[in-house]
């Protein structure tokens, strides 16, 4: 395994803290994460203006190579496509992978699966199930939807898979989740003839968003054994350091992909 002398972030984790914002809703840019994580803050960016809602790049953590993959929002076709490339990339190059999760899901309508966000999409999945290097998640913000599995989610068996205490994972956002079964409720009533007043209708979105909060948590998925534990984030460069090296005292299998056209 390629190894240099490990060197101190150039930027002070703690500032972290500062970065993440306080609604998960509310988007920043991946790239400030990185630089308070790897050796130096230097990150090689891999093709840094094609599939801009997907940072990938290589650094160095503890002075060991690897591969960064980081959510700058929602996943487009050129996304996932570049996804695709670069991990078999490192794949190629025994390259260990990060995946750094604050992500939304797939880009959803007509025009995007038009464009082939389902086919481009489908990609990135096969590149992540068959990719035989180490890999590691730290669930960073937000993980909704089919994202949370393109990103190497626990279902893609990462290594070690770890949460920041502010996190949340779900098929959907609560909000999100309560529109959509309040609509639907709303609509049985309409075709039946009724209609439920605000009150009702909020009587019925309460309880949603209420259960969707405590089980979107990073607690309620730490108590399911769904990752390996919950990190402060000032500690997430230390304990991705002990992973790292001890996944490495296993050879790495050569890659095994099946037939896929890029």
């Amino acid at each position: 395994m390629d190894r240099v002398s490990p060197e101190p972030p150039a930027y002070d984790a703690s500032e972290l803290y500062g970065i993440i914002p306080r609604d998960p809703r509310v988007q920043f840019d991946m790239r400030e994460i990185v630089a308070r994580l790897v050796d130096g803050s230097r990150f090689h960016e891999y093709q840094s203006r094609y599939g801009e809602s997907l940072v990938y790049g290589f650094a160095r953590l503890y002075g060991y190579q690897i591969g960064v993959i980081a959510n700058n929002g929602v996943l487009f076709s050129d996304s996932a496509l570049k996804g695709a490339h670069f991990i078999q990339l490192c794949d190629k190059n025994r390259t260990p992978l990060l995946f750094l999760q604050n992500i939304t899901g797939f880009m959803v309508g007509r025009e995007y699966e038009r464009r082939g966000i389902t086919k481009d999409g489908a990609k990135l999945i096969m590149a992540v199930s068959g990719a035989s290097v180490p890999k590691f998640t730290v669930v960073c913000n937000g993980s909704y939807g089919a994202g949370t599995f393109a990103m190497a989610g626990r279902a893609f068996d990462p290594r070690f898979m770890f949460t920041w205490p502010q996190s949340q994972i779900s098929a959907m956002g609560a909000e999100q989740a309560a529109g959509v079964l309040t609509h639907v409720k709303a609509r049985q009533l309409t075709r039946e003839g009724g209609r439920l007043p605000e009150q009702e209708l909020a009587a019925i979105r309460e309880p949603i968003l209420e259960e969707y909060r405590e089980r979107s948590s990073a607690y309620y998925a730490t108590s399911e054994i769904w990752d390996d534990g919950i990190l402060d984030p000032v500690d997430t460069r230390n304990a991705l350091a002990v992973v790292l090296s001890a996944s490495l005292n296993t050879p790495i299998e050569a890659p095994h992909y099946g037939v896929f056209r890029m």
